[in-house]
């Protein structure tokens, strides 16, 4: 990656640039840094870069100077400008995950009261902000950018494991870390960490990175998909109040192809076992036989072999059967979820739901219901999950039931 600064004060760069990590990357050619001086299109004896505010305040960089360096830079139509800025957007693992993908960036390191204006609307992408707090210039905020995106590139640090464990890659925050001594000023380390059982240390800290988030910071768990820190299984229950009769073939394949949809969505997200809730015995013999209504793709997926038991719907013949199989499955009481299709009282938002789960420790259980809704409405659960919008929910219908489930499964376990 190619990183162009502009700037009035070019020392700033010198050690950072060829210090540790970010001087490692340098070597290897992994970074490529390129500093320009904004003095040196500056005009006059002085070399002015700055001048007053129009409407009074502080001092302002001026336009002129910094076209000059925009266009003295190696700018190409696949590069982003960047403006470090207390008014941009605040930094996210996202975007630097987003930036870091990228073949230049060149960063604009403002001073005083900041940039002209008309620089920022002409030539910059977009502006950037480390927090809510303002520093004496741009060159700081600029290294905390070109070192968040520097542990994104392949190489830099040495090993992936370490970027993918640190706070905010997940969504969540970090765990704590140990190292020797094992006992320091009286405290020792968490004996779990010292007993070589590698399963049980990763509960531990996804256990403890769970803690810290809540705690500190739960206005997260809106980003972070929630999976990989849940105690038990996710599952999915498939409520059919109807009975279902195969009238025609061309009928019973479309029924087949819904449901082979929302398997297919259900194992792209992770979900344990799909389970089909109908009275009607036909409608499960239907079904039953080696699952036929699995589509060809799902078939020839090496990873999801179509006699895979995991990979199939079971069908059972009522709600309380499906909660005491998962019961003596997961060997633990089911946190169950009613998706609802209305907004009603009592209904939770998703991200309230999160917070219940990643604190429950216990297999989570969502139920959709396929037909009427108010069926649903008389069984005993734990939620009842707010719809997927508040407004136009009579829309619903419109949608089939594998993108209801869809929208619904990404909030809690898409890629934050």
């Amino acid at each position: 990656m190619k990183i162009t600064l502009i700037t009035a004060f070019p020392d700033f760069f010198e050690a950072f640039f060829s210090t540790s990590i970010i001087g490692k990357a340098v070597s290897r050619g992994l970074i490529q840094p390129e500093v320009i001086d904004l003095r040196d299109f500056a005009e006059g004896n002085y070399k002015q870069i700055d001048d007053y505010a129009y409407g009074g305040g502080g001092m302002v960089l001026m336009a002129e100077p910094l076209k000059k360096a925009l266009k003295a830079s190696s700018l190409n139509d696949d590069s982003l400008v960047v403006y470090p800025s207390p008014q941009g957007a605040t930094l996210t693992q996202e975007t630097v995950e987003t930036l870091s993908y990228l073949e230049q960036i060149v960063i604009i390191c403002g001073h005083y009261e900041g940039i002209d204006e008309r620089i920022n609307r002409k030539y910059v992408d977009l502006e950037i902000s480390i927090g809510d707090f303002v520093v004496t210039g741009g060159e700081i905020p600029a290294m905390a950018i070109i070192d968040a995106l520097a542990r994104q590139i392949p190489g830099v640090v040495g090993k992936k494991a370490a970027v993918v464990e640190d706070s905010f890659y997940r969504g969540m925050l970090d765990h704590p870390h140990y190292t020797r001594p094992a006992v320091w000023e009286g405290e020792s380390v968490p004996e779990i960490l010292l007993s070589g059982n590698d399963r049980e240390i990763i509960n531990w800290r996804r256990k403890q990175a769970v803690e810290r988030t809540l705690y500190r910071r739960p206005d997260l768990l809106s980003r972070a998909n929630i999976q990989p820190y849940l105690e038990k299984g996710v599952y999915l229950l498939l409520l059919d109040s109807s009975v279902f009769r195969k009238q025609e073939d061309s009928e019973a394949d479309l029924f087949k192809s819904g449901l082979d949809d929302m398997v297919s969505i259900c194992r792209y997200y992770g979900i344990k076992r799909t389970l089909y809730i109908n009275p009607d015995s036909l409608t499960r013999d239907i079904l039953k036989g080696n699952n036929k209504y699995l589509n060809d793709n799902v078939k020839q997926d090496p990873e999801h072999s179509a006699d895979d038991p995991e990979q199939k719907i079971k069908c059972v013949p009522s709600f309380r059967s499906s909660l005491n199989w998962i019961r003596k499955k997961e060997k633990a009481d089911p946190f169950t979820i009613l998706l609802s299709k209305e907004l009603e009282k009592g209904s939770m938002h998703w991200i309230d739901v999160k917070r219940q789960l990643i604190r429950s420790e216990r297999p989570v259980v969502f139920i959709y219901c396929l037909d009427e809704f108010s069926v649903c409405k008389n069984l005993s659960f734990d939620v009842l999950l707010q719809p997927v919008r508040a407004e136009n929910t009579s829309l619903l219908g419109h949608l089939s039931h594998g993108s209801n489930i869809a929208v619904i499964l990404d909030r809690f376990f898409g890629l934050r």
